[in-house]
C-alpha cells in the first residue's frame, strides 16, 4: 500500500508498515476473534493499512482521520482490492465521542504524543467511548506504565494487557530526522472496556476540552 505523500509532522503521521500491521491483525484475528463479522473502527486510519487489513479478514470497517490527504491515499489503496469496502470518514478523532459512533472493536496506531503531549491518551479516551468490547493499540513501550495507569485508574478498564512488544521500523519522514530508519520499541495493547469506562472517558474528555 502507498504511504503518506507529504506526511504532516503536527499530526505525527508515520506509516503502519506491512509487517507491523500484519502481525497486529493476525494476533487479533486468530487469538481473540475480534475482527471477522465485527463492526470495527480504525481511529486515525491514515493511509488505511489497518482498516483495509481488517476488512480483508471479514470485518465491517469505518476508518476515521482528520486529514483529507491521507484519506485520499487510503481510498486509492482500497481501490486495489476488488469487492472490498471500508467507510473512510474525515473527522477529528477527538470529536468522535460526540458522534454516537459505536463499534465492537477499535483499532489504532495513535500519535506517540511527542508533538502534542497527551495525544496518545486522547485516542484511548475516545476509543473507550466507542468500543463495546476490545481496543487494540500500538504505543511506545517507554510509556507502558503511564498507559496502564490511565487505562485502569482513570478509565476503569476491565483489562489492560500488553500482548507483544514489537519493533516499529520508522522511516525518515521529516527534515529533522537524521537517520534513514529508526527502530522504536512499541507495545501492542489489548484493552477491555468495562461498564463504567464510557462515563469515565466522557468525563475525562470534557475536562480536556475545558468544558
Amino acid at each position: 500500500m502507498d504511504g503518506f505523500a507529504e506526511p504532516k509532522v503536527e499530526l505525527e503521521q508515520y506509516p503502519t508498515g506491512a509487517h507491523l500491521a500484519s502481525r497486529m491483525l493476525h494476533m487479533i484475528h486468530t487469538d481473540f476473534d475480534d475482527l471477522e463479522g465485527k463492526l470495527v473502527v480504525d481511529l486515525g486510519t491514515g493511509c488505511g493499512a489497518l482498516a483495509i487489513g481488517a476488512a480483508v479478514l471479514g470485518a465491517e470497517v469505518v476508518g476515521l482521520d482528520i486529514d483529507a490527504d491521507a484519506l485520499e491515499v487510503a481510498r486509492a489503496n482500497l481501490g486495489e482490492f476488488e469487492e472490498l469496502y471500508v467507510d473512510f470518514v474525515q473527522q477529528d478523532v477527538r470529536r468522535a465521542a460526540d458522534s454516537g459512533l459505536k463499534a465492537d472493536t477499535v483499532l489504532m496506531n495513535p500519535p506517540f504524543g511527542t508533538r502534542r503531549k497527551g495525544a496518545d491518551m486522547d485516542f484511548l479516551r475516545v476509543a473507550a467511548t466507542i468500543s463495546a468490547g476490545a481496543i487494540y493499540s500500538l504505543n511506545k513501550s517507554s510509556t507502558r506504565q503511564h498507559i496502564h495507569k490511565v487505562a485502569t485508574e482513570e478509565l476503569g478498564m476491565e483489562e489492560a494487557d500488553v500482548l507483544a512488544q514489537l519493533r516499529y521500523d520508522l522511516p525518515k519522514s521529516y527534515r529533522f530526522h537524521k537517520l534513514k530508519t529508526k527502530d522504536i520499541e512499541v507495545d501492542l495493547w489489548r484493552f477491555r472496556v468495562s461498564r463504567g469506562s464510557l462515563a469515565k472517558a466522557l468525563a475525562a474528555l470534557a475536562v480536556g476540552d475545558g468544558t
